[in-house]
């Protein structure tokens, strides 16, 4: 097979030689792609998913509404840690609370941050 030259390409800058293969799909895909902003919000999302306790939280909210001593006893952290890694998450918009007098009840934020998780533990089950 021979050895496909340098594409000159009209999109890059002073229509340089990108040495790409396939320029098309390049430019169509950056009509696409997210921008700065948005890569920076998704990598904080993700960074929020970067600790264990955090995944052990968001799993046992999985099955419904939870007090602080609760997720305390079923994580089997201290009530300290786990009030640290639930503002951490509240802040990354996967889990909201309520009050009921001097009690916080948390839970998941929605059907997203579920999904994220079953599709987390999908992916290395396989």
């Amino acid at each position: 097979m021979p050895e496909q030259k340098p594409v000159a390409c009209a999109e890059c800058p002073n229509h340089a030689e990108c040495g790409g293969k396939n320029v098309e799909l390049v430019h169509r895909l950056a009509e696409k792609m997210i921008t700065e902003e948005e890569a920076y919000y998704v990598a904080e999302l993700f960074k929020s998913l970067s600790d264990m306790t955090r995944v052990r939280i968001l799993f046992a909210l999985l099955g419904g509404e939870m007090a602080v001593c609760d997720i305390q006893e079923l994580v089997g952290v201290t009530q300290s840690a786990v009030s640290h890694q639930l503002r951490t998450l509240k802040q990354a918009g996967l889990v909201k609370y309520r009050r009921d007098g001097k009690s916080l009840y948390y839970s998941i934020s929605d059907s997203h941050v579920s999904t994220m998780l079953a599709t987390g533990l999908e992916h290395i089950s396989e």
